[in-house]
């Protein structure tokens, strides 16, 4: 879980740097693909969404598990 986490916001944070900042631009041009910044905002904010929502699965999940039963709920094994 703890990959899953990293994995989460390291692909937030390149994508957000690549959505807020000319970062990818440089370097398409740089590689000669520059004729694909037009599409990049079909693939990018997407991205950014599943990123963002990858984050917060793995954050849900993680304290999920380190929260012991309360004798309350209905998932305790006595």
């Amino acid at each position: 879980m703890r990959a899953l986490l990293g994995i989460g916001i390291i692909g937030t944070l390149i994508t957000a740097l690549c959505c807020f900042t000319p970062v990818l631009l440089m370097i398409l041009g740089i590689v000669g693909l520059s004729a694909l910044t037009g599409y990049l905002d079909y693939v990018l904010l997407p991205a950014l969404g599943a990123f963002i929502l990858l984050t917060l699965y793995a954050l849900w999940h993680r304290k999920s598990r380190t929260l012991p039963p309360t004798p309350e709920s209905p998932f305790h094994d006595s």
